[in-house]
């Protein structure tokens, strides 16, 4: 999501600062943009940077593409928590604060259910579901400890803004949505019983969505950022195949997911969690989506995916 954000912003003639543990090498780099180092833990000479600057965007925070066994779960609260954090902290000392601080967050923090969606005003917050996996609820309680850090922050003349995103779909090569692509292309289908609602948004409507908020002065508090549309993992993964052009397909089912992400070093969470979400607070302000539905979406990342998998071959 950083990359995402970072490309649109450069292009447009933002002046860019990424704090990183490790920037790229020079020759990959995107123009107008610099890199700055930071721990993500310690106030240091990075913070000159947040000193002065119009918005802060932080999307730091572990990859939740593992096992969750303690050390992980450890690394993915802490990551998130401890940046926030200083983040927050920064910005608490800045001369000149910046006016927007747009945080991420998560939209796993909903209940994994069926026939009700979630949005900012009405959604159910998860972790007490009796036909969820306990373990599940560890994600939650780490959603829970990162929105309200942000919360804690003393920033006054600073407007802050939780970002509960679904999955943003880009063609980027290693994304969720080029695994997704490769695994129809290999023809496997819907994951599990195929009942659960996948959330999603295309990486336009999410690099929008953060322009909005930001421009939006009267704006605060919790924004879904997910498309209108969710749907059921069956209908989700068969608009795919036909988008890939893909007919035939054998489902998946739930014994094999496990046995899948225990060799893969991930959790069955990712794709069996049923996340209905709505973006209600953005609807209700105005916000247009480029890409509502994911029939139409999947066909327009499809083409830049294929192309780009041409490419590289």
């Amino acid at each position: 999501m950083g990359r995402l954000t970072s490309r649109a912003l450069a292009r447009e003639g933002h002046e860019c600062v990424i704090l990183s543990r490790r920037a790229p090498p020079a020759g990959n780099r995107t123009p107008g943009i610099r890199y700055v180092a930071w721990d993500g833990r310690t106030l240091g000479p990075w913070t000159a940077e947040i000193d002065g600057a119009d918005v802060v965007i932080n999307l730091a925070g572990r990859s939740v593409d593992c096992r969750y066994s303690r050390r992980n779960l450890a690394a993915m609260l802490s990551s998130r928590v401890d940046s926030t954090r200083i983040v927050g902290s920064a910005i608490a000392v800045a001369q000149v604060p910046p006016r927007v601080w747009l945080q991420a967050s998560t939209a796993t923090l909903y209940a994994h259910r069926y026939a009700v969606p979630n949005d900012e005003l009405t959604g159910l917050i998860g972790g007490h579901e009796p036909d969820a996996p306990p373990l599940w609820r560890k994600s939650i309680e780490i959603a829970q400890a990162w929105e309200a850090e942000l919360a804690a922050a003393p920033t006054p003349q600073t407007r802050k803004v939780a970002l509960r995103s679904a999955m943003t779909m880009s063609p980027d090569r290693g994304g969720v949505f080029s695994v997704l692509a490769t695994l129809c292309r290999l023809g496997l289908g819907r994951y599990g019983d195929g009942r659960q609602f996948v959330s999603w948004i295309h990486e336009q409507d999410f690099v929008d969505a953060i322009r909005f908020l930001v421009e939006r002065d009267d704006l605060a508090g919790v924004f879904n950022l997910a498309a209108p549309h969710p749907l059921p993992n069956r209908d989700f993964i068969a608009a795919l195949r036909t988008a890939l052009g893909r007919k035939l397909s054998v489902p998946i089912p739930g014994w094999a997911l496990e046995v899948g992400a225990f060799f893969l070093r991930t959790e069955t969470e990712l794709v069996l969690k049923s996340r209905r979400v709505l973006p209600g607070r953005l609807l209700k302000q105005g916000f247009k989506f480029t890409h509502p539905t994911w029939p139409e979406a999947a066909a327009h990342l499809v083409q830049s995916w294929t192309n780009g998998v041409e490419d590289a071959a």
